[in-house]
């Protein structure tokens, strides 16, 4: 089993959306894969159908309650995955965990039950680098960054750098990043050429070739409760994250050669 954190303390970079639409992708190639939507904003939640008023349990119960991990997760037929879903409610587990013995690591005891189930947990983060994201920053083996290629992003993706280094240096020696996805992709834009190029400079090897294009269908889908490669299969948005999912899946058989 594989754990992602899917991260940047950015908000509307394309998190939520690569979180849910990878996992949709890996389990449509047959992969057996839970989404973990930490974000008190509920948005992976209602990006598979789920309706926010109507959650039994959530990742809120799996932190602070310590729940066991079968019984808030939620089963998606149509998508052929499982989630653990989130709303508002998330918002206090923030403060609940600050009061909590080994608070960083709930996450990462909660899924040690999930072992033998999946073949990839991918973990929608909060836009911030608060206690939730600490938790799924301590129960990931990797860290899948989505940024935008603007001005302020370079900024940005040092200071998560660091967050991961020092993660990894205390409280998850294991930690690496699994790659970096360039979001609402715009060739038109001469700064995105130049991010991309500083992007290959400073991080060779982690910049994944696929880029995911700013696409109105990926944007819609959310709204109609599916993931956009449900939404619409051949937008362009939608072949981007199709594509993203065999690199990704390239990337796992490589890694694999080298152990």
């Amino acid at each position: 089993m594989k754990v992602i954190a899917v991260a940047n303390q950015k908000g509307g970079v394309g998190k939520t959306t690569t979180s849910v639409n990878l996992s949709a992708a890996l389990a449509a190639m047959e992969k057996r894969v839970l989404l973990i939507d930490l974000d008190p904003q509920g948005n992976a939640t209602v990006s598979v159908g789920l309706n926010k008023g109507e959650l039994k349990a959530t990742s809120f119960e799996l932190l602070v309650d310590q729940q066991p991990l079968f019984e808030v997760v939620t089963r998606l037929e149509a998508l052929s995955m499982d989630c653990v879903p989130a709303d508002g409610d998330l918002t206090a587990a923030e403060i609940a965990l600050l009061s909590l013995e080994e608070r960083e690591q709930r996450l990462k005891s909660a899924l040690t039950a999930g072992k033998g189930s999946y073949d990839f947990v991918i973990i929608d983060c909060p836009p911030s680098l608060n206690m939730l994201t600490l938790n799924a920053l301590v129960a990931a083996d990797s860290v899948l960054i989505t940024m935008q290629c603007e001005y302020f992003a370079l900024e940005g993706l040092s200071a998560l750098m660091e967050t991961i280094n020092t993660v990894s240096q205390s409280v998850n020696p294991s930690l690496r990043i699994e790659g970096i996805l360039r979001t609402l992709y715009d060739p038109r834009n001469a700064l995105t050429g130049e991010v991309s190029e500083q992007l290959h400079q400073h991080f060779e090897g982690l910049v994944y070739r696929t880029v995911i294009p700013r696409n109105v269908r990926l944007a819609e889908a959310p709204s109609h409760g599916v993931p956009g490669i449900v939404y619409d299969r051949l937008s362009r948005g939608s072949t981007a994250y199709m594509a993203l999912a065999g690199e990704f899946m390239r990337r796992q058989e490589q890694n694999k050669e080298h152990m």
